[in-house]
């Protein structure tokens, strides 16, 4: 999922929502397709049909929008499906020539800022209309990235004294409040507070915490998470300090698939960033604990100590040098200012090894969607990644031929290695005949210890057989199997072993491979094997290309089937004694459906299969 739609109604708003798009990283310009398309304007990334119900599905799914249109349009098409306020995404509304900028909806929830973002790049003034953003130029309950709002639920209150007349003053720094228009006085009703100390707010006081503190990690191989987290907690309760001005938890990358480590980090919603032992070394100047011990296992003299003043940056201190549980140490450090935490180490690398199904986009799992969507590269085969569409731009393409699949892995893996998020595209399911056990079969004696350290997940996807028995009708109703006849990889003996047991057993065969340019004889004696157990007119479908252009879906009888009928992009469904034939008129692959019975009772009985040959 983008970061925003910016969502275009005709070609007049096409120059405002391209320069708005080239000046927002992570947005996604939607264009109506019946008046702006991807065909025809090659930066549209996104077509739809009906302009509300793609509003209300980007609204109920908490993308925000900017619409390059009427704001009445955005209110008669979204006013369905308002709810709670708390939660609603961003939306605003575009003047077609760029002169008005309007947040409609989310104003306290990113849509005030962004619409502020916007203006500056039209040269506009955005029409914002919520009273403290007016009066004062800011909002008090919606703080820039970097600070945190530490007693949220006193923010309206302590608005409303502003607006009615009171004065406010400011302890410690924060640049966004004194730059606004806050009636500031030394003398004043009113408190704010900008401190990374723990302290308590209320209605006349306003405590922001900026995220200035950058907590380092060390722990042996296994620590339980609860440790990591209870020592974090003691160490900053002691020192005084406030765990929402903690940036991120950091640690040298060995530790990067470390449990205590990455539930740390969730525990105090932040990100765990990791550095290699030579950053790490140049820290030893600066370290309170400096050990030989450690230098001799790990490479540098330090680790909880030395990630946190790598993180907090040449300007930073050790607040709180390195403490110590039963199996988990713990250090703090504060920067000189706030701490990027996408700028500091890298993040642990993710591989998503994504199964996209047979092509068609309607077929792709809301899963596989947000993988992609999450991801800085996707790795796969040419016509995989082109199959994408809309969903591969933006990211670093990868891309192989067929017959390089071991590359395509070894690169996600080194990528992933990296801190990269990597999507590793497969046709159809990941883990059937596809990259998954590839990958594991890499990771079983991994080339790169680093590639251990990878969090990898699998997204299934709609296998081509279940495609094309969907299109057909239900010819798996019952018991099936499914065998590659490509002998590249697997020895033909194994495989005709393999044909001979599920003819025997009466399964409904799918058959992936069947036949390539050079493999023309396999085809036949899979016929020839499957004819020796039933009869000569069960059902056969040869679905072809299935989800993309040229699809093709056909039915014939297993004693006519040949090669010539198949290629690599043709999946092949073999029927059972039981599986039958259904009419269904002039239309579809020969008039019929295919169907196998659930069962064998005497409603479904099934021939007699013939002696083996």
């Amino acid at each position: 999922m983008s970061d925003s739609a910016i969502v275009v109604l005709g070609p007049g708003g096409l120059e405002v929502a391209k320069r708005i798009n080239d000046a927002l990283p992570g947005a996604a310009l939607h264009g109506l397709a019946a008046r702006v398309d991807d065909a025809t304007v090659p930066f549209v990334e996104v077509s739809f049909d009906h302009v509300g119900s793609h509003l209300r599905k980007l609204f109920a799914e908490g993308v925000p929008i900017i619409g390059i249109c009427a704001a009445g349009v955005l209110v008669r098409a979204i006013a369905p499906v308002l709810r709670d306020k708390a939660v609603e995404p961003a939306v605003i509304a575009v003047a077609e020539d760029g002169s008005a900028v309007v947040p409609l909806l989310g104003g306290h929830r990113g849509a005030n800022r962004l619409a502020r973002d916007i203006a500056a790049v039209l040269g506009v003034a955005p029409a914002i209309t919520t009273a403290g953003d007016v009066r004062f130029g800011v909002a008090l309950d919606e703080p820039p990235p970097g600070w945190h709002l530490a007693n949220a639920g006193d923010a309206r209150e302590f608005t409303a004294a502003l607006l009615a007349g009171a004065t406010v003053r400011l302890d410690g720094e924060a640049p966004w409040l004194t730059a606004s228009d806050l009636p500031f006085a030394e003398a004043a009703e009113l408190t704010i507070v900008a401190t990374d100390r723990s302290i308590r707010g209320g209605k006349r006081t306003l405590v922001y915490h900026p995220q200035t503190l950058a907590v380092g990690l060390g722990c042996e191989r296994g620590a339980a998470p609860e440790e990591m987290v209870a020592l974090i907690r003691e160490t900053l309760k002691d020192a005084g300090l406030a765990e929402a001005a903690v940036a991120a938890v950091v640690s040298i990358e060995v530790k990067s698939d470390e449990a205590a480590v990455l539930e740390a980090a969730a525990s105090l919603g932040v990100p765990a960033r990791f550095f290699d032992p030579a950053t790490l070394e140049r820290e030893t100047p600066r370290l309170a604990n400096p050990s030989d011990a450690v230098f001799r296992a790990v490479g540098s003299h330090g680790v909880a100590e030395a990630a946190a003043l790598a993180a907090a940056g040449a300007g930073g201190e050790l607040v709180v040098p390195k403490r110590k549980s039963r199996r988990c140490t713990c250090a703090v450090a504060r920067g000189a200012g706030i701490i990027d935490a996408s700028r500091v180490g890298r993040a642990r690398g993710t591989l998503a090894v994504v199964g996209i199904g047979p092509g068609n986009e309607a077929w792709r799992t809301p899963e596989a969607a947000a993988a992609l969507a999450a991801a800085t590269d996707i790795v796969g085969y040419r016509l995989y990644l082109d199959l994408l569409g809309p969903e591969a731009h933006g990211k670093r393409r990868h891309a192989y031929e067929l017959g390089e699949e071991r590359a395509r892995v070894r690169d996600a893996l080194d990528l992933a290695a990296g801190g990269r998020s990597v999507a590793l595209v497969s046709s159809g399911d990941a883990g059937i005949y596809a990259m998954a056990s590839l990958v594991f079969e890499l990771l079983e004696a991994p080339e790169d210890a680093a590639w251990g350290r990878v969090a990898i997940a699998v997204v299934p996807g709609i296998s081509a057989m279940q495609a094309a028995a969907a299109r057909i009708g239900a010819p798996l109703g019952h018991d099936f199997c499914a065998v590659s006849l490509s002998d590249l990889l697997t020895p033909w003996p194994v495989i005709e072993r393999r044909l001979k047991a599920a003819a025997e057993g009466d399964f409904v065969v799918a058959l992936y491979n069947p036949a390539s340019t050079r493999r023309r004889h396999q085809l036949a004696r899979a016929a020839e094997i499957l004819l020796a157990h039933r009869a000569d007119d069960t059902p056969v479908v040869l679905a072809r290309n299935l989800g993309r252009e040229g699809e093709q879906v056909r039915v014939v009888s297993l004693i006519d089937l040949t090669p010539e009928m198949a290629d690599m992009l043709t999946l092949v469904i073999v029927g059972s004694s039981a599986t039958r034939r259904v009419a269904r008129g002039a239309k579809g692959a020969d008039g019929v459906w295919v169907y196998t019975p659930r069962g064998y009772g005497a409603g479904a009985a099934a021939a007699e299969p013939k002696d083996a040959a």
